[in-house]
């Protein structure tokens, strides 16, 4: 497989890890209020994402790191303080779906790579199409969120 197609499966694989572990740290600093069922529904699509981006990384010989990158320790950060200030309501609503947007178009940078491989390019596909409806849910949370404020 090319060079460039590892580096952008590599590259959703580390965002998908990434956003995984900020919605696990959201998850645990809500303490079961706010958007806790928004959080693990998250935590469960960038997993299963992450599980699918390791699978094709390993079928193409390469080690599938599910450390994350630095953006892990930014994203859990950013999640406790505003869990202690503001508390993982509503107000977060719009930094998430900024964030899920930013995902979409690494999605989009890998789709134009990989437009030659079917296998792989309906699998992304896909996975950008899961987090798309994402967005769109989290933004008619958001409009239903300011309505009431």
């Amino acid at each position: 497989m090319d060079t460039d197609i590892i580096d952008h499966l590599k590259t959703l694989h580390t965002s998908e890890i990434d956003a995984r572990n900020g919605y696990e740290e959201a998850l645990e600093d809500a303490e079961g209020k706010g958007l806790t069922s928004l959080f693990r529904d998250m935590i469960a699509l960038h997993h299963g994402n992450a599980e699918e981006l390791a699978g094709m990384l390993i079928n193409a010989g390469e080690t599938a790191d599910d450390s994350g990158s630095f953006m892990s320790v930014v994203h859990r950060t950013i999640m406790s303080v505003r869990s202690l200030f503001d508390g993982l309501d509503g107000s977060v609503l719009p930094g998430l779906i900024d964030g899920e947007k930013r995902n979409l178009s690494k999605y989009d940078d890998a789709l134009k790579a990989i437009a030659g491989i079917p296998s792989i390019s309906s699998t992304l596909s896909a996975q950008r199409a899961k987090i798309s409806e994402k967005i769109a849910l989290m933004e008619q949370q958001k409009a239903a969120y300011e309505a009431a404020t």
